[in-house]
């Protein structure tokens, strides 16, 4: 907001999960505590993970009604999906940690040395923030471990552990097809995951030309023009760890000391721009037509 107004826009926050949608032909609408929402240029999702479908389903709304969004509805879906994220990356040869999916406790020693045996971690496919990501020391940690996933009905990832990384990853921030900011964040000790939330540092980072590359395409074949993109070094090159389409500020900003949020508003200046001048050649092209 402060990014906004600072720019001279008019900025509201809305509760996205208090929002409701009126579905009419030729007039879509959005409806927030009792009134229907006025012209806005363009919004800014801020979707929690546990309330992806509903989130996602008002941004379609908003670009149903010609609103222009930071990130796609589809985008948005298609990353808060870790499963779907990884076939995407690895479908276009993006790295990534080898990584491996089942439902059944059969499958639980192929699946260990699918992904090169002990240590290893484990993820839930829910997780957010570093919860529900484990790591398994040995075979028989990483077996009781999935089993008691399993048990409960979670749906998980099993991927290698990335030893030379040293409680190490990197967040790169994309915005509109380039990176704005990145970072490099530093497990507190005893942890092996890096989150913020979970207590590690962060320090600015100077991204060498694969891992900004690596970054830009992550974003690019998820279609997200906003995001974080988690990377962690390895001896074949920089790996994504995770595609995040709701990013936090706080952190990248203060280890930079550059503004993102102000780069987040200027992006979705030029979106705007630019529709505005795609308006009158469809409106020409429609009336071509017609004669």
């Amino acid at each position: 907001m402060e990014a906004a107004e600072k720019r001279g826009h008019e900025c509201v926050v809305m509760d996205h999960s208090k929002c409701y949608v009126g579905i009419r032909q030729d007039s879509p609408s959005i409806h927030y505590r009792g009134q229907e929402i006025g012209p806005i240029d363009a919004i800014i999702p801020r979707i929690g993970s546990s309330v992806t479908f509903y989130g996602s389903a008002i941004v379609r709304q908003f670009e149903v009604m010609g609103v222009i969004s930071a990130n796609p509805s589809q985008a948005i879906t298609r990353s808060r999906d870790k499963l779907r994220c990884m076939q995407i990356l690895s479908g276009a040869g993006i790295g990534l940690p080898v990584t491996g999916f089942a439902r059944t406790i059969s499958d639980v020693d192929d699946l260990i040395s699918m992904v090169g045996g002990a240590p290893l971690v484990i993820k839930l496919l829910e997780g957010t923030q570093g919860i529900g990501v484990v790591l398994a020391e040995t075979k028989k940690a990483a077996s009781s471990v999935i089993e008691a996933f399993y048990g409960l009905g979670n749906n998980i990832l099993v991927q290698e552990f990335i030893k030379e990384s040293k409680g190490t990853d990197i967040r790169a921030f994309v915005v509109g097809g380039k990176v704005v900011g990145a970072m490099k964040r530093t497990a507190k000790e005893g942890e092996f995951r890096s989150n913020i939330h979970r207590g590690g540092s962060a320090e600015v980072i100077k991204l060498t030309k694969k891992e900004k590359d690596t970054a830009i395409a992550a974003a690019a074949e998820l279609g997200l023009t906003v995001c974080g993109v988690d990377m962690i070094p390895s001896e074949r090159g920089p790996l994504v760890l995770e595609v995040n389409s709701s990013p936090g500020l706080e952190g990248i900003e203060k280890a930079t000391k550059k503004d993102i949020a102000g780069e987040i508003i200027m992006y979705l200046e030029r979106q705007y721009e630019l529709k505005k001048v795609s308006k009158p050649e469809v409106r020409k092209k429609k009336k071509e037509s017609k004669l």
